[in-house]
């Protein structure tokens, strides 16, 4: 039997003022440890939360694209609140952010497993690098590494 393959997903959002200009990233890792995507929106104007969701949402977005089989996917996000709350150990109360959670478990649905892990901000540096990539630039982009 052939083993699971997992993807290893680093994701970070950040608004500069909350709600301010706000962008999304993520860097997609294969089970080997080699970097495959990287990937960034920026967002408009919106809140940290928000563009903590929207990089999950992006990340999904990306795997849906490029994977079509399932698989175990593990996010590793900055966002204690925003890992808890995907994970199921918190409600999500804001209707802003409901709605988003919304998306996100629509999109899960058709990867495989899931799991949401806080990681301390140092563990999440490319992604958060992204993330300012983005807002310096304001404008998305998209790189595959290898396929």
């Amino acid at each position: 039997m052939q083993p699971k393959e997992i993807l290893l997903v680093f994701c970070d959002g950040g608004a500069r003022g909350n709600p301010g200009p706000a962008a999304a990233a993520c860097v997609i890792f294969d089970r080997a440890g080699k970097k495959r995507y990287l990937c960034g929106k920026y967002l408009g104007v919106t809140t940290n939360n928000q563009a903590e969701y929207a990089a999950v949402e992006l990340a999904l977005r990306v795997i849906k694209e490029n994977y079509q089989d399932k698989r175990q996917i593990n996010f590793h996000l900055d966002s204690k609140l925003v890992a808890n709350q995907l994970g199921g150990l918190y409600k999500v109360k804001e209707p802003s952010l409901r709605n988003l959670l919304l998306k996100i478990r629509e999109l899960e649905s058709y990867r495989g497993e899931i799991y949401y892990q806080y990681v301390a901000r140092e563990e999440n540096k490319e992604a958060d690098r992204l993330v300012n990539r983005v807002l310096d630039e304001k404008r998305d982009f998209s790189e595959i590494l290898s396929s």
